[in-house]
């Protein structure tokens, strides 16, 4: 079943907001100078990058 126009609507609004969150994790575990910090903001961007990926396969 095709997905609705607000549906899609949705799905690309958190498309853009996972997008915003992967890279201020990225950024935040490229400056972290505690590892244990860099390694929850790398799991973090990992976790969101998933969701991302998700996201767009129900767009295809």
């Amino acid at each position: 079943m095709p997905l609705t126009s607000k549906e899609l609507s949705a799905i690309e609004d958190q498309l853009k907001m996972e997008q915003v969150v992967i890279k201020k994790c990225n950024y935040y575990a490229q400056n972290a100078t505690d590892p244990q910090l860099k390694t929850q903001f790398q799991n973090a961007s990992t976790k969101h990058q998933n969701h991302y990926n998700r996201l767009l396969s129900q767009l295809n």
